[in-house]
């Protein structure tokens, strides 16, 4: 018979065992970066290590040595120094006259709102460099630059020649070219703000105009601040126009020392490494302006860079240890 003290003997349940969770094996991902790795190391001991004959000396093939030589010069230095100025100062322009436009855009007065319309539909349709050029030459159509009332006294003239020097002449170029592309980014903001804030702000007493400044564009800036990053990063690329109606810039300086020396492909790999290194600078700082702007609009803020690169050592080792979203 069946002892009755064996049929209430409680079961044993299923043993649980702390395991790891494997990984699964992604080979392709290693294949790929072995691949990678020797097109990489191949790369960069035939284009700056492998040397070649030039002349009377043995030289790598794009000439690190030139590079290195003339990286620091005051004569780049100076060039570089002139660039920033010039991004600066044509970066203002076109901020300032961006959302003086966007405001005319958006004005219920016929005039103004044509007025803006009209000159986005200039200096958006025609080249920046065509614009350059026309304002190098200025003195050509007005040698003297008269101020004053219309059809009236004079109050200043100037010579045009005198008066419109060639760093002159890039800023107006720059500057004026971008306000045109602000005034876009700028509307953009704008209207993405919910028309009730401004209703609000009418029924606090607030008038148009200071509702503007004081309510509508500081909720914008989140739309307006990543464009406006892009564009300034584009404004130092795009100085280096500036070369062709002789700003001494710093590509402009580059060109200057390699007619003498004839090491053209060296001091081109000099004026790109320093347009890169002010890039990166401009990236980094865009980066965490845009971070600050977007908190309390959205969920999750966007990845830091000690992030991102976290989550890439994640994707070959998923057992690693996540960052928290907000470290």
């Amino acid at each position: 018979m069946t002892d009755p003290q064996e049929k209430t003997r409680p079961v044993a349940g299923p043993t649980f065992i702390d395991e790891k969770p494997v990984p699964v094996p992604r080979p392709g991902r290693w294949v790929a970066v072995v691949v990678l790795t020797l097109i990489a190391a191949w790369g960069v001991y035939t284009l700056g290590f492998e040397k070649i004959q030039r002349g009377h000396l043995m030289q790598t093939r794009l000439g690190w040595e030139v590079v290195g030589q003339y990286f620091l010069s005051p004569n780049i230095f100076n060039g570089l120094l002139m660039t920033l100025e010039l991004t600066v100062a044509a970066m203002a322009i076109g901020i300032i006259g961006g959302v003086v436009l966007a405001v005319m855009r958006l004005s219920s007065n016929a005039m103004l709102s044509g007025a803006s319309a009209l000159y986005i539909w200039f200096f958006r349709g025609t080249p920046v460099l065509v614009q350059l050029l026309f304002w190098f030459n200025l003195s050509y159509m007005f040698p003297r630059i008269d101020i004053g009332i219309p059809f009236g006294p004079v109050f200043v003239s100037l010579d045009a020649n005198t008066f419109i020097t060639p760093f002159l002449a890039a800023l107006l170029g720059l500057g004026l070219h971008e306000a045109a592309y602000m005034c876009e980014i700028v509307r953009a903001g704008i209207l993405s703000v919910d028309e009730g804030q401004e209703e609000a702000a009418q029924s606090l007493g607030m008038t148009r105009r200071r509702a503007m400044f004081r309510i509508i564009l500081p909720q914008a800036m989140k739309v307006i601040i990543p464009p406006t990053g892009s564009q300034t990063i584009g404004m130092l690329k795009m100085s280096s126009l500036a070369s062709v109606i002789t700003v001494v810039e710093l590509l402009h300086s580059v060109q200057l020392i390699y007619a003498s020396t004839y090491d053209t492909v060296p001091l081109l790999i000099v004026a790109s490494l320093w347009y890169l290194v002010v890039t990166s600078i401009l990236t980094v700082g865009q980066y965490y302006v845009e971070r600050r702007y977007s908190r309390g609009s959205v969920r999750n803020q966007p990845l830091t860079p000690l992030q991102r690169l976290r989550r890439m050592l994640d994707d070959f080792h998923p057992g690693m240890r996540q960052l928290p979203p907000n470290a």
